[in-house]
């Protein structure tokens, strides 16, 4: 059984959704990245899911756009961030990593040795938002070949044709994105979420995740009243990029990341 799925199956048996935070990997610099890994299953997090970053993230807001801009600057890369990974595996072999991401970064570093190099540092599943179904076989062959879970997108204009392409070979979880637009710029509809989040669990297996508009501890345990993961991202970054010493911020965003990790687990009493 794989990472994602026994940790899913251990929140099934405890009837809790999974609290996700979202990093961009070097923001504002490796250094800081490795800390917020080592320590965010301590504040709560179920999966981590950490962001590579790429120069035109066309499907994130002005939060995320800033800290991948940010991490570049540092001098992160691809290879930088599959060390991290590897880093945080020395002391943590439990929770499931997510790399989310474009392909231009992977189709430049190598689809198959990405795969492979992924899996052996403890990655164990990938999220690319810019290659759908129709074309993810290029990466979906190699990562299925070390185990490594595709993990699909939805949105509230998946109908039921798309979502029959979505399904086909989508591994680890189903990420439902909340709003119709880029992360960290409207708020969501909870019914409406709601709705969709019922719909995709009867067409599918894998447990089902929410992100793209999630801020506070409220919404998150709204969320995690009836979807199997709340994903917050935009609004952590936001935490990690404000003003002050980066020792403060760093303790600020993980005591903002325990707050919603409290709200999550307690959302179903």
């Amino acid at each position: 059984m794989s990472r994602i799925a026994k940790r899913f199956a251990e929140l099934k048996k405890q009837n809790r959704a999974a609290f996700v935070p979202f990093l961009t990997a070097g923001d504002p610099d490796a250094e800081t990245t490795a800390a917020l890994l080592e320590k965010l299953p301590a504040a709560g997090a179920d999966l981590i899911e950490l962001g590579i970053p790429f120069s035109d993230p066309m499907a994130d807001g002005p939060a995320i756009q800033a800290s991948s801009l940010r991490a570049l600057e540092s001098g992160m890369t691809l290879q930088k961030v599959l060390e991290l990974v590897r880093r945080f595996r020395k002391t943590d072999r439990a929770t499931p990593i997510v790399l989310m991401g474009y392909y231009n970064p992977i189709h430049a570093y190598g689809t198959a040795r990405f795969a492979k190099d992924a899996a052996e540092v403890g990655v164990d599943g990938l999220i690319t938002v810019d290659l759908p179904p129709e074309e993810d076989e290029v990466l979906r062959l190699p990562a299925s070949a070390h185990a490594l879970d595709i993990v699909r997108l939805a949105t509230p204009t998946t109908d039921d044709a798309r979502l029959s392409a979505v399904l086909d070979g989508a591994g680890g979880f189903l990420y439902y994105v909340s709003i119709a637009g880029v992360t960290g710029t409207k708020s969501f509809s909870e019914s409406d979420v709601r709705t969709a989040v019922a719909r995709l669990k009867a067409a599918s297996g894998l447990p089902c995740a929410v992100g793209f508009g999630i801020k506070t501890p409220a919404q998150a345990a709204s969320i995690a009243s009836f979807a199997d993961a709340a994903v917050v991202g935009s609004a952590i970054v936001e935490k990690l990029a404000a003003g002050g010493e980066k020792v403060d911020r760093l303790r600020d965003t993980l005591e903002f990341c325990a707050s919603l990790a409290q709200s999550v687990h307690a959302a179903r009493g």
